[in-house]
C-alpha cells in the first residue's frame, strides 16, 4: 500500500484517502525550536498589521527565511495557510521581531494542525466537487 510518494504522506481511510506532510511539520517544528510550544487554534491575531518599516528589533534573516521557505512547502498539502504565508513573505529581506512572532504563532498553529491534509471524499459516482473560498484584503496592505 503507497504510504510516501515524493515526500507527501498519502494516508488511506476507509473511503477517503488523505495527502498531508506531518512528518515534514514536525521535522520544521523541532528546526524552528518550537517543537514542545503550546498549540494555537488560530493563524493570527485578528487585524494584523505589519510593516517592512517596523520599528522592533531586527531577527536572524537566515533563520526567517529558512523557516518561511519551509512552511510554503507546506501550503502545498495546508492550503489554510496560504494567505498568511504570502503576508509574511513580504518581510523576508529585513524580517522583524514582529514578523518573527506573526511566523512563530503560526508554527503553533501548525503544531495543533499537524496532522490536517487534502482529503479527497468518494463523491458517488457524479466526480470530484471542488468548492473554493477566497478572501482577498490587498487594501490592507500599508505598505503599499
Amino acid at each position: 500500500m503507497l504510504s510516501y510518494y515524493l515526500g507527501i504522506e498519502v494516508r488511506q481511510g476507509k473511503e477517503t484517502p488523505m495527502l498531508g506532510h506531518s512528518a515534514y511539520a514536525s521535522k520544521l517544528l523541532e528546526r524552528s525550536g518550537l517543537a514542545e510550544c503550546k498549540p494555537c487554534v488560530t493563524l493570527m491575531e485578528e487585524w494584523l498589521k505589519l510593516m517592512k518599516a517596523s520599528t522592533t528589533a531586527k531577527v536572524d534573516a537566515t533563520l526567517y527565511r529558512s523557516i518561511v521557505d519551509g512552511l510554503r512547502y507546506l501550503v502545498h498539502m495546508r492550503l489554510d495557510i496560504a494567505f498568511i504565508m504570502g503576508y509574511v513573505s513580504r518581510f523576508m529581506e529585513g524580517p522583524r521581531e514582529d514578523h518573527w512572532a506573526t511566523v512563530k504563532r503560526l508554527l503553533c498553529y501548525v503544531k495543533g494542525t499537524v496532522d490536517q491534509g487534502i482529503i479527497f471524499p468518494k463523491t458517488g459516482g457524479s466526480g470530484l466537487l471542488l468548492t473554493v473560498f477566497s478572501d482577498a484584503n490587498m487594501a490592507g496592505d500599508i505598505d503599499g
